[in-house]
């Protein structure tokens, strides 16, 4: 901040550096001026200064310190109070607009919570037609026809589920629940939805257990576990999708893993960002490039880490290791 306050000062520093230099060439140029005296009351003078400096130096940065140490949360309680008329201004600025920030934000966020708040309603609504649809297409005796539609229905279901989770993510903190989680009936439960889509695409699963439970929360685990069984799914033809958990070093780890297409290592970076599908299959459609994005956000809150393999035409692996029951405790904060 001294730095800072030099630059400030600096023409008033000059000035009486100039002043006093004049001072001392009139005493220089005049031999009726005794040049000596002046020399001293110049020197006493440059004292004087430096100690007003100094004390001005405190008394002036006081409250632009406090402007720079502030957190920006909109708290203007840690700011020192204003002094000078130009503080005044100051504290008068930043408070009229950061009173318009905050409401700005309360607005805006009770904009934001009630849209999502309709948007769930509106899927929540739409799940009671699509449940009465998959009545109707139960009691279909057309074979063909019917797998068909219990295809398009699965996914606007999942599309739905996305989407439904997709708004509860920023607040997902408030809904964990840490216990100890059968993986079995989980992973049943996921491919039996997923049922209809196996059979169409021909595709059977491999489960090894070796570790049965693991400490999580059952809901959003089961969120992760579908969006990677319906990515793996979607990516696959003919083959069985393996699905093995494990323990190393001390953690508990869960693989999915596909023979289907694999990805690109020019991929690897972006596949989990919003939106992104692949370079080399660019016209897929089905794709949304938003499972792996938003299975990505939940296992970060989660503190499930997320490891990928894959080789181009080999398939790919996902590994999640979740964490220790003692992490997963701070989290939830119980």
């Amino acid at each position: 901040m001294i730095g800072t306050y030099l630059k400030e000062r600096r023409s008033w520093i000059l000035l009486i550096i100039t002043l006093q230099a004049v001072t001392l060439l009139i005493a220089a140029i005049d031999p009726t001026i005794p040049f000596r005296s002046l020399l001293y009351i110049v020197f006493l003078s440059l004292i004087i200064f430096t100690i007003f400096f100094f004390i001005r130096y405190h008394k002036e940065t006081s409250f632009y310190q406090s402007l720079n140490n502030w957190d920006k949360s909109y708290d203007l309680t840690t700011v020192e109070p204003a002094e000078s008329p130009f503080e005044k201004i100051v504290e008068n600025s930043i408070t009229l607009q950061t009173d318009q920030y905050t409401k700005d934000i309360s607005e805006n966020r009770q904009s934001v919570d009630q849209e999502k708040d309709e948007l769930m309603s509106w899927i929540h609504d739409v799940k009671t037609p699509l449940t009465a649809m998959q009545l109707m297409i139960d009691r279909m005796e057309h074979s063909s026809f019917k797998s068909q539609l219990m295809y398009e229905w699965l996914r606007i279901h999942l599309l739905l589920d996305q989407q439904l989770h997709q708004k509860r993510i920023p607040f997902m903190q408030n809904d964990l629940y840490v216990e100890t989680v059968e993986l079995e009936p989980i992973l049943h439960h996921e491919i039996r939805d997923l049922k209809s889509w196996c059979l169409q695409k021909g595709i059977g699963f491999d489960i090894s257990l070796d570790v049965p439970t693991v400490i999580s929360d059952a809901k959003w685990l089961s969120f992760i576990i579908r969006q990677l069984l319906t990515n793996a799914l979607k990516y696959s033809e003919g083959s069985d999708i393996t699905i093995h958990s494990f323990s190393e070093d001390q953690l508990t780890k869960l693989e999915i893993r596909d023979d289907g297409r694999g990805i690109d290592q020019k991929d690897f970076p972006r596949i989990f960002e919003k939106g992104f599908t692949s370079t080399n299959n660019h016209a897929d459609h089905a794709s949304t490039g938003m499972g792996l994005y938003l299975t990505k956000k939940v296992a970060d809150v989660m503190r499930i880490h997320i490891d990928v393999q894959s080789q181009p035409g080999e398939g790919t692996s996902f590994i999640l290791t979740f964490p220790n029951k003692n992490e997963f405790l701070k989290l939830t904060g119980m």
